[in-house]
């Protein structure tokens, strides 16, 4: 299983699964990251989190814990 954490700076990755319950998972699908959705690696903070991502034209930033439950391929 590879996650969005995982993505190189510069690749793009197609959202496979949303791990998580509740809350959390209702959360990062308010965000536009849905099955399906393809998404951009932009930028990785110096420490890691967070990580700037390209997803439906606009630039979203999201934590390292919230991008360990996004499945891509």
């Amino acid at each position: 299983m590879n996650t969005l954490r995982e993505v190189q700076v510069g690749e793009t990755a197609k959202v496979v699964k949303l791990h998580g319950e509740g809350a959390v998972k209702r959360r990062i699908m308010d965000m536009g990251i849905t099955r399906g959705t393809s998404l951009k690696v932009r930028k990785v903070a110096p420490l890691g989190d967070p990580i700037e991502i390209t997803v439906r034209g606009y630039e979203l930033s999201i934590r390292k814990a919230d991008a360990e439950m996004i499945e891509v391929e």
